[in-house]
């Protein structure tokens, strides 16, 4: 329901009538299907409401949960006790650099697979090659997404950022970002996305028809190879080179779906209505009416058994929300 005589009156004067609603169900919202309540719950159209949500949130002094289209997410049962914000700014527009090239500006709200489909409407190529990843702009941009040899860093030239506690709003440039596997400045939480400002080419329309036939068979390849629906995608990271000790071809073997196909879990270990997919190893997959805890008794029985037989404990990729413990083993 929406949140209205319990805000400070401050903010009742400014503030769009349920921009912050109350007890809103999470389990919609994320790929999992799985998981409680937010306590508060606001998705801002504008930079000025992203704003006032942060400071609703820091004059209640409110945990802050940023969730996007909740692809690598698990939300506990008993869902977040705090503000989750949703960022939902759609804006999109482009801006020439020069004959060969285009900036590209994007509302963090913006599903990413919108935003390729829409580069490629405008004859701008480079984003196809992360067609099919799950996630709006602000939660690509968060985690730098990659595909093969591709990381999203590669063509972000600057991003609009907002301050957690203050709302002041800055412009900052690639270098702030500090993009690495998985990781960008934003891990922090000190800062949150509002827009992304990517550097792409323009080319001709046969070249944007050929990038987007790329881009059907690169989404075509991954709905063969992987789950899509009731999951979080990879549950557990890959390992770090000083983690493991097996090599092959001379190099570490880091990648976890090996440890778990060699344990066999691979469409056979289940718990309830939660079992390890038939097609990828590390991914996590139920009927649809399985709760979190379910999930996390799989996992953490898949971590048992690789420790055992390995000797090494995977680790969580998927962000886990709202839990008052932490759910998962660790070393």
């Amino acid at each position: 329901m929406a949140l209205e005589k319990s805000l400070p009156r401050s903010f009742n004067t400014y503030m769009r009538p349920g921009l912050i609603e109350e007890y809103v169900p999470l389990a919609d919202k994320n790929w999992f299907k799985t998981g409680g309540s937010a306590r508060f719950y606001c998705a801002p159209t504008t930079p000025l409401e992203f704003q006032q949500a942060l400071a609703f949130a820091d004059t209640q002094s409110l945990k802050i949960c940023m969730l996007g289209e909740g692809a690598n997410v698990l939300i506990s049962d008993e869902g977040f006790d705090g503000l989750v914000l949703r960022p939902a700014m759609q804006e999109l527009r482009e801006k020439p650099v020069d004959g060969n090239h285009c900036l590209v500006y994007a509302g963090a709200g913006v599903s990413f697979q919108k935003l390729i489909d829409w580069c490629l409407s405008n004859n701008l190529v480079g984003l196809e090659e992360f067609s099919g990843i799950p996630g709006t702009v602000g939660g690509s941009v968060f985690i730098n997404i990659h595909y093969f040899e591709h990381l999203l860093s590669e063509f972000l030239v600057e991003g609009q950022v907002i301050h957690k506690t203050t709302g002041e709003l800055l412009t900052v440039p690639h270098a702030w970002f500090n993009f690495g596997y998985n990781y960008s400045t934003l891990h922090e939480n000190n800062y949150y996305l509002v827009s992304a400002t990517f550097k792409l080419k323009k080319v001709d329309t046969v070249q944007a028809a050929y990038a987007r036939g790329r881009s059907d068979e690169t989404i075509r390849h991954r709905h063969k190879r992987y789950p899509t629906i009731n999951t979080c995608g990879s549950f557990f990271r890959n390992f770090h080179e000083n983690e493991v000790t097996l090599i092959s071809g001379g190099k570490k073997l880091i990648y976890v779906a090996y440890y778990l196909d060699k344990i066999g879990v691979k469409g056979e270990l289940s718990v309830g209505n939660a079992g390890v997919s038939y097609q990828h190893a590390n991914m996590i997959v139920h009927t649809g009416t399985t709760t979190t805890q379910d999930i996390v008794t799989l996992a953490r029985t898949m971590q048992e058994l690789v420790l055992q037989k390995f000797g090494i404990l995977p680790q969580p990729e998927c962000r886990l929300i709202g839990f008052k413990n932490y759910p998962l083993l660790q070393l």
